[in-house]
């Protein structure tokens, strides 16, 4: 494939740079008319508290760099109609990745985080990082050469590149650590992979972090401030978000509650090594584990004749077999429900959300699992905090990784900071404009 490059600013040299209030009022205009908060000259000034002369030239010095464009005229309020403004969302793409246990989704979205085309494939994490991050690199090219035929063969600029992986990761340096599914992933730099290979920033984060966050800025949780995401699959994890941001702890590895013990059962070994975890009691492959014994020893009908047939059990077979009222399978949903939920009830009075989400393979399960779930949050739970307390299933479904990792993107582009290296004082109208140059490290 050709060289892919990158939109950038380039800094002006020898500059002392833009002052921290030049630079907070830029993303303040931004982040207005980026969320369509604000759509008009006069609008922005209300919402920001800026000055028209201030949000005159945050305006202009924001179009001059590409990231925003004038609109139709807007509706008058008893003047001349203001002229509304856009942001560019069409300006450049964001590739996005979130890897399972046992699938890979990859997507390429504009800068407003709507999905432009997307591929999913089966994979196997345990491969390791060199196979399957090929094999990601491989479809974001076929995603790439698939948008460019479709725009006329014009060039695709990629602006960033989001990852989320089914393992603990620590955020600022983009390497997972430690993760129990992913042999030979420890320590890997997937950032500086994936950064060199394209040319463009790239941010690394879990999984279930990036679906929270997909969750928020596009899913249900949109216009919420406190939820937490939890997913069942294969695995279990939870993403957290406090005061609307996206809490992930010191380290990165706020959320791992699969690994958190649930029961003094010592005989079923967690792949973590430990015994007792939630995800080894209650989790997709625990789901699986159990269905096939009840099939083996006779207790599911259902179960022994799919197993008969395809030779395996899977967690969707426990589901199949619960909701066609089997009742061995009913059993193990159920208990699968309570423990989630009984870790759960710690979580909601520790943490008092005003949304909890299931998402994950597993909670495709049917009501039953979702309604064990409830049934023990809001009987162990504190009475204020489950007064107002919604507990429901994602609205993005296999979509909210995918999207949050296109978010995590966008909104690291777009901060405060960062914005401060698109500015030079130099520059008449404060930004020289948007260049074609290979970028060659993350903005950092």
């Amino acid at each position: 494939m050709e060289d892919v490059r990158v939109h950038v600013p380039q800094q002006g040299p020898n500059t002392a740079g833009p002052t921290p209030d030049h630079v907070d009022s830029l993303a303040t205009v931004l982040d207005l008319v980026r969320s369509g908060t604000a759509r008009t000259r006069p609008e922005i000034g209300r919402y920001s508290g800026l000055g028209r002369t201030v949000v005159t030239q945050r305006v202009n010095e924001l179009s001059a760099c590409g990231l925003l464009e004038e609109g139709p005229l807007g509706p008058s309020s008893g003047g001349r109609a203001p002229r509304e403004l856009r942001f560019r969302a069409h300006a450049g793409v964001v590739l996005a990745a979130e890897l399972g246990a046992t699938s890979v989704g990859v997507g390429v979205t504009d800068l407003a985080g709507h999905v432009l085309a997307e591929l999913e494939e089966p994979t196997d994490i345990a491969l390791g990082p060199e196979e399957v991050l090929g094999h990601v690199e491989e479809l974001f090219d076929r995603l790439l050469t698939d948008i460019g035929d479709a725009t006329g063969g014009s060039a695709t600029a990629v602006w960033g590149i989001g990852i989320g992986l089914p393992g603990p990761v620590e955020f600022a340096t983009g390497r997972p650590s430690a993760p129990p599914i992913m042999p030979g992933w420890d320590g890997y730099p997937v950032r500086d992979r994936l950064a060199a290979r394209f040319d463009a920033p790239v941010w690394v984060d879990n999984e279930v972090n990036a679906m929270a966050l997909g969750e928020l800025r596009a899913g249900s949780a949109k216009g919420q401030r406190d939820i937490l995401y939890v997913k069942l699959g294969t695995g279990i994890g939870a993403g957290l978000v406090s005061g609307g941001q996206l809490h992930r702890g010191s380290q990165g590895c706020a959320g791992d509650i699969g690994h958190a013990a649930v029961s003094e059962d010592q005989t079923v070994v967690c792949r973590c090594g430990n015994t007792g975890c939630l995800e080894a009691l209650a989790g997709g492959a625990a789901l699986a584990r159990d269905g096939l014994a009840a099939a083996r020893e006779g207790r599911s009908p259902f179960l022994a004749e799919v197993l008969g047939t395809s030779g395996t059990i899977g967690a969707e077979d426990v589901s199949r077999a619960a909701q066609s009222g089997d009742r061995t399978s009913v059993e193990l949903l159920t208990r699968a429900g309570r423990l989630v939920g009984s870790l759960l009830a710690t979580l909601v009075s520790f943490y008092n959300p005003a949304l909890v989400i299931i998402g994950g393979g597993v909670a495709g399960a049917g009501d039953l699992l979702l309604a064990a779930i409830r049934e023990s949050v809001y009987r162990r739970s504190l009475p204020l905090a489950t007064r107002e307390l919604r507990i429901a299933r994602s609205t993005l479904s296999d979509q909210a990784g995918l999207v949050g990792a296109a978010f995590m993107v966008i909104d690291e582009l777009f901060t405060p900071e960062r914005l401060a290296h698109w500015v030079d004082p130099g520059s008449p109208a404060g930004f020289p404009g948007l260049v074609d140059i290979p970028l060659r490290t993350p903005l950092l």
